[in-house]
């Protein structure tokens, strides 16, 4: 099998994070998402962070540079969000789990610089759960081919 994963590619992926990243990574995620059991939303990050960026950014990049997660920070509330105005049984509901913010940093961190990457790395052939690609293309080749073998 080829290398997907270029020199260039594998020593971004190995490069350190740095602040700004982190800040980078803030930006990107949706201000009113739930918050988790630390009871903080993005927001209150966005807003309040020229007065706790830098302690945020510590703890975030000491995880991301390969130092142990703080148990606290992986704790997750599971809540079940009914689906139907009157739920009558579990698969009336979607569970859904809400992460401690700085977790989802650390997260979307990660995910940002992969972002870029992942069309180079991702096979042409790779349909379902890739943006822009949709995986009903495989059956419409599929079809093609038993079309074209058949005649």
């Amino acid at each position: 099998m080829p290398s997907r994963v270029t020199q260039a590619m594998n020593e971004l992926l190995c490069a350190p994070y740095s602040e700004a990243e982190i800040l980078e990574a803030l930006k990107l995620m949706h201000p009113s998402k739930a918050p988790g059991p630390d009871g903080f939303t993005l927001l209150f990050f966005q807003q309040f962070w020229d007065v706790m960026g830098k302690d945020v950014c510590r703890v975030v990049l000491s995880v991301l540079h390969g130092d142990p997660m703080p148990a606290h920070l992986n704790h997750t509330n599971v809540v079940l969000i009914p689906k139907t105005s009157y739920p009558s049984n579990l698969t009336n509901f979607r569970l859904i789990s809400l992460c401690n913010m700085v977790y989802k940093l650390i997260t979307k961190a990660i995910i940002t610089r992969l972002k870029g990457m992942l069309p180079h790395i991702i096979s042409k052939t790779q349909s379902a759960f890739t943006p822009g690609r949709l995986i009903t293309d495989n059956i419409l080749v599929s079809y093609e081919v038993f079309h074209y073998m058949s005649h």
